[in-house]
């Protein structure tokens, strides 16, 4: 358990990379706010927190998922083929689009979880296999096009319509995080997730079930990512099957940077959040700086942007690790 104990330790590697992403965060908002002029309008954060909704929602299962040291590769197929999903189902109710693109992506997380706690297949090896099938089903039932959602029955409100003030989108996300936090931080299953990333086997030994923690892991981060395909799916008045691709990097490069270890046992909701919103933010400062016309930056070069940002991240945080060890 020595690893579990270090991670809640101050100045260690996750403690000091969830300081650093609270910091940068505010950093860029400054920045932000000193050189645009309308960086912090009411629309430009409404807008910002309904579009980066939907990464937040997939970094949240896919932190779950990392702190018992997997992967989840599906998160962003799953969401493209729940969007076509709750688009198929959106012209019956709101509420069967919803429940619709939820359990898709639900029934992803539970084969994921049964592969990976059941066959103990690896966890890159069996949620690739799902990417690949989910987002196959995707293009098939949506005749490898976009469909179309009902704008008659209220759907398109979860992702396009604000309440009290936010986004609904963004209420949603923010309600999941408040779950989140609470089970990994206040719920034995929250230690017990700990402890199976901390070691499996040591796990075993304490009398904790592995396998039915697994399943749930995996199950929650398919339904977060159903969750992310209806808001995408409601927010852009169409289903999506081409949609997704990358995100599983993007939720991958949220955790890392909130501090979560990729080699589990350790983590945090909230710093996933604060990761998710930096990203976020470093792209939407680079949308303000080219209408500035100082640079223009491609959608190719902003994917570079983000692979050296996240390899940066990464290197520091291994270097963070080899000093705590030698001290």
């Amino acid at each position: 358990m020595n690893r579990l104990k270090r991670a809640f330790t101050f100045g260690s590697p996750a403690e000091l990379a969830r300081i650093g992403v609270i910091l940068a965060l505010l950093g860029l908002i400054i920045f932000g706010g000193l050189r645009y002029d309308n960086f912090l309008s009411a629309f430009n954060i409404l807008s910002f927190l309904r579009y980066n909704s939907m990464f937040a929602l997939i970094a949240l299962g896919m932190t779950f998922v990392i702190i018992t040291g997997g992967i989840d590769l599906s998160v962003g197929a799953t969401a493209a083929m729940a969007s076509v999903v709750a688009a198929l189902l959106s012209g019956h109710h709101w509420a069967a689009g919803l429940g619709g693109g939820v359990l898709a992506g639900l029934a992803v997380g539970i084969l994921n979880g049964f592969l990976v706690s059941r066959m103990r297949i690896q966890p890159f090896i069996a949620t690739l296999a799902t990417m690949l099938a989910a987002s196959g089903t995707g293009l098939l039932l949506a005749g490898n096009q976009s469909v179309s959602v009902s704008y008659d029955t209220g759907f398109t409100a979860i992702g396009q319509d604000d309440f009290l003030g936010f986004p609904i989108a963004a209420w949603i996300a923010g309600l999941a995080y408040v779950v989140g936090w609470l089970v990994l931080e206040k719920r034995p299953v929250g230690r017990h997730i700990l402890a199976i990333g901390d070691g499996e086997q040591t796990a075993r030994m304490m009398g904790l079930n592995v396998e039915r923690n697994l399943a749930l892991v995996y199950a929650a981060s398919g339904a977060l990512a159903g969750l992310a395909g209806v808001i995408l799916a409601s927010q852009f008045g169409a289903g999506q099957p081409t949609e997704g691709v990358g995100w599983e990097l993007f939720a991958i490069a949220a955790v890392v940077v909130g501090g979560t270890l990729l080699t589990g046992g350790s983590g945090s909701v909230g710093a996933t959040l604060a990761g998710a919103l930096l990203l976020g933010m470093v792209f939407n400062i680079l949308n303000f700086e080219n209408g500035l016309g100082w640079i223009s930056l491609s959608a190719y070069w902003q994917s570079i942007i983000r692979g050296a940002f996240l390899l940066g991240v990464v290197i520091l945080q291994a270097r963070l690790q080899q000093r705590v060890k030698l001290s």
